[in-house]
């Protein structure tokens, strides 16, 4: 009968009849949960779980849990955390009992299996699953039934939550460390009279009595302390390939396995203090990789903070200013909601009454304050600094700025850098030469030396493994993530950073990123006998639906006059818009787009950005607009030029209106009269003379150009940053951060190449002194520690490099964010 659980490890009691059918026979389990989680398991054709699982514990799950998990059905609770998406439903889940990539392998099959499920992606390393499911085919309950009826407890992301979760990750790594170097450091006593003694100066049975006590002290620092580097070692196996453990695991195991016959054959040379040291060296330098990891992947965990547990709700505003105190997540929309001084925003809104100062440096980079009044948007997780200020609530929950910031942060956590797939493409074979390496080189020395042989391959294992290498671009990669975020530029796409690293050229859309996107209707030219004002009323009433920013200048021309019905409307991308109104088709956008409808007589060009209204008799009215430069555009190409990079810029305007634009900010290269296609193909010619283009615009109405370019940035925020689909956001909507982006992403490029480097130097320069006997096990131990420490600590430079870079050139101390130009006045 065996004695450990099939499911879960523990010890199965005597006498326990609970036992599952498997392909191999019945097994043995120790309470009715492991039996019922393990039948869950098999019943689903996930057999592989357990082989790819290896020997890696899991937790019993529990008998008598009373969760109902139900409750996250209901729509009230689900709006804290659930978005619509198309006619679908997503959030992000929080799994407990993440022990291994087989445990991300048998959820992902598992909820994937659940009818109506869309799509799950697990993060190992978050161990957060954004799932997508059909809200009329399943509830969000059958996917935690189903998660739970495999031994797992998934619910709905919470930053308190996962700090528990990593506070048990840390807790443990330091119990694991203090273990190894308590064990290190008593089996060094007992070692230590071995190498002092001279012949005779010790007796045979006092040797044997500090060895048999090393043996015994060693013990739980080879089965408990070194336990994660055989169950990676395992892991890694079971997959069929040669990881960073697999070297580890071996020098251990062969260390150990050695001194133990030795040991018991009566041989005085033991090596029981070269293994304990090694783990403890080993265990020292992951744990401090571990510290490093979880600071630089902190930005989700402070945005997730950043919404306050309570609101302050009105009850009967404006009539009355009386508050009762709510969970925010109970806020709905149209509600008002007082902000105290020193509290956060609890959602997304619209000042209503007051005004004063708001802080939303951790949400778009921007460390002076924001001066808001009645009308202003205010964005959830912002600070008030100043004065009581009335908001009324807009968007809750998972349609907020920030919970949108945490999808894009999550998607791009989910996303594999190619830098990442080539790094970890390189570890099987060169692991498999370490092995093969290290298996003839004992050989040689039991020729030459036999007593050297056992030490000069554990030393070749251990100064070989490829730790550093296998943390050399993701640990630059991560705090570069996390820096980017800080500047207001939220990476999207995990290629996002390479790409910005290596472009050569810098095209920019005019309307919404070197201006402010805010046009103002500043003359109109009747071409008909239709009176002016019927002119301007059909063009408010087509552009009424749409979320371009012309639409605006339009909605302010007519602000309080009736508009007439529209039917038929059919939006163009980078055209314009099409629409029956009256029982009669007209065409509102850029003047080619309107000719089509009807030949028009020409209009002489414009310095400012011209929009057509035609009809099928031919052209009505022909619309002025001005839009001021953004006041840091210039400082902007000022950075991006000192960089040298080629600027370019693109617009559907006139061409006079984007020349005028271009020469204002000392561009040569524009093109006005520039539809969506245009505007691809120019970055497609640009591709074939072999420039690398990061594309900058809108992230809606570009997205073709977007998808085209080899990086694309949007400047995004507000309602529109849940539409946009650019690989990296620039969420303070401020042109001098793209340019810090660029520069950020070279320095972390070279910090990538001078990490290799190092690895790779580290590595050929300790094999020939491993070969030759030179390096003992535990000296190859330090170096590998401190190799791998190097890496990551060199990593962490990008922090201190930006924020030094920052206090250099900040002209008034504000928070150490970069001088903005002074404003450019211009409208064009």
């Amino acid at each position: 009968m065996e004695t450990s659980c099939f499911h879960c490890g523990d010890p199965v009691p005597a006498g326990s009849s609970y036992a599952v059918r498997t392909e191999r026979g019945w097994r043995s389990v120790c309470c009715a949960g492991c039996e019922a989680v393990a039948y869950s398991i098999l019943g689903q054709g996930l057999e592989d779980f357990y082989r790819l699982r290896g020997a890696q514990r899991l937790e019993r799950p529990a008998e008598s849990c009373q969760e109902n998990l139900e409750l996250y059905d209901h729509p009230e609770l689900q709006r804290a955390f659930v978005r619509e998406v198309d006619d679908n439903r997503e959030t992000v889940l929080l799994l407990e009992g993440i022990r291994c990539p087989a445990c991300v392998w048998l959820n992902e099959q598992t909820i994937r299996r659940v009818p109506g499920v869309v799509s799950a992606h697990l993060n190992y390393s978050t161990r957060r699953a954004i799932l997508r499911w059909d809200p009329r085919r399943a509830r969000l309950s059958d996917v935690l039934q189903a998660v739970k009826r495999v031994g797992y407890r998934a619910h709905p992301y919470d930053a308190a939550r996962d700090d528990k979760l990593q506070r048990e990750e840390r807790r443990d790594a330091l119990w694991r460390l203090f273990v190894a170097g308590f064990g290190m450091m008593q089996v060094m006593m007992y070692a230590l009279p071995a190498y002092v003694a001279g012949d005779g100066d010790m007796s045979a049975d006092i040797g044997e009595l500090l060895r048999w006590a090393s043996f015994a002290l060693t013990v739980p620092v080879v089965f408990y302390a070194a336990a994660p580097f055989f169950s990676g070692a395992r892991r890694d196996l079971a997959r069929g390939r040669l990881g960073m453990d697999v070297s580890v695991a071996l020098g251990i195991a062969i260390a150990f396995g050695a001194s133990v016959a030795a040991m018991l054959l009566g041989a005085a040379e033991v090596y029981f203090d070269s293994v304990t040291m090694f783990v403890f060296l080993l265990l020292g330098g992951r744990y401090l990789e571990m510290l490093a990891r979880q600071r630089a992947t902190s930005v989700l965990q402070h945005l997730s903070r950043l919404i306050p547990e309570g609101a302050h709700r009105l009850r009967d505003f404006p009539r009355s200013l009386e508050v009762d105190r709510i969970p925010a997540c109970s806020l709905k929309p149209g509600e008002h909601t007082l902000v105290k001084p020193g509290e956060s925003f609890p959602a997304d809104g619209v000042v209503e009454q007051g005004s004063g100062e708001v802080n939303e440096a951790l949400l778009t980079g921007e460390g002076r304050p924001v001066f808001k009044q009645p009308g202003n948007a205010v964005i959830g997780g912002s600070m008030n600094l100043s004065t009581p200020l009335v908001m009324r609530v807009e968007k809750v929950g998972g349609e907020t700025v920030l919970s949108c910031i945490a999808r894009l942060i999550e998607r791009a956590a989910a996303d594999r850098p190619r830098l990442v797939a080539l790094a970890e493409r390189w570890v099987t074979p060169f692991m498999l030469c370490v092995v093969l390496l290290a298996v003839a080189a004992a050989l040689g020395w039991a020729a030459v030396d036999p007593a050297r042989s056992l030490p000069v391959a554990v030393a070749v294992l251990v100064a070989t493994c490829p730790c550093a290498f296998s943390l050399a671009t993701p640990a630059a990669l991560t705090v570069a993530t996390g820096e980017l975020a800080r500047l207001g530029v939220i990476v999207t796409r995990a290629h996002a950073i390479e790409a910005l690293g290596r472009v050569s050229d810098v095209v920019l859309d005019k309307t919404g990123t070197l201006t402010r996107g805010e046009p103002v209707l500043v003359d109109i030219a009747c071409h008909s006998e239709l009176p002016e004002e019927k002119c301007l009323a059909l063009a408010a009433a087509m552009e009424a639906a749409s979320e371009h920013p012309i639409g605006k200048a339009f909605a302010a021309a007519v602000a309080g006059r009736g508009l007439p019905a529209v039917s038929a409307l059919d939006n163009v991308p980078g055209s314009g818009i099409e629409a029956v109104v009256e029982g009669h088709r007209y065409r509102l956008g850029s003047p080619a787009f309107a000719q089509a409808l009807a030949p028009c007589v020409p209009v002489a060009p414009r310095r400012y950005s011209e929009v057509w209204l035609a009809a099928e008799g031919g052209l009505l009215a022909s619309f002025q607009l001005a839009d001021e430069i953004r006041p840091e555009a210039a400082e902007a190409v000022r950075r991006l030029q000192s960089l040298g990079l080629a600027l370019h810029v693109l617009s559907g305007d006139g061409v006079e209106a984007t020349g005028t634009l271009a020469a204002r900010l000392d561009i040569g290269a524009f093109e006005g009269r520039a539809d969506p296609e245009r505007k691809r193909n120019y970055v497609a010619a640009l591709q074939r003379q072999g420039k690398l283009i990061a594309m900058v615009g809108d992230g809606i109405n570009d997205a073709p150009v977007l998808a085209r370019a080899d990086v694309s940035l949007a400047m995004g925020g507000g309602t529109r940053l849940a539409q946009i689909q650019a690989d990296a956001v620039v969420l303070s909507q401020d042109l001098v951060a793209l340019a810090e982006a660029i520069e950020l992403s070279r320095r972390t490029l070279c910090v990538v190449r001078q990490n290799v480097a190092w690895a790779f130097a580290y590595n050929l320069s300790a094999l020939p002194l491993a070969l030759f006997g030179a390096l003992t096990p535990w000296a190859a131990a330090i170096g590998m520690s401190v190799s791998s420490l190097l890496v990551v600590l060199n990593a962490l430079r990008l922090q201190r490099s930006r924020r030094t870079s920052a206090a250099v050139l900040s002209a008034d101390g504000m928070g150490g964010m970069t001088p903005r130009s002074q404003p450019v006045e211009a409208r064009v």
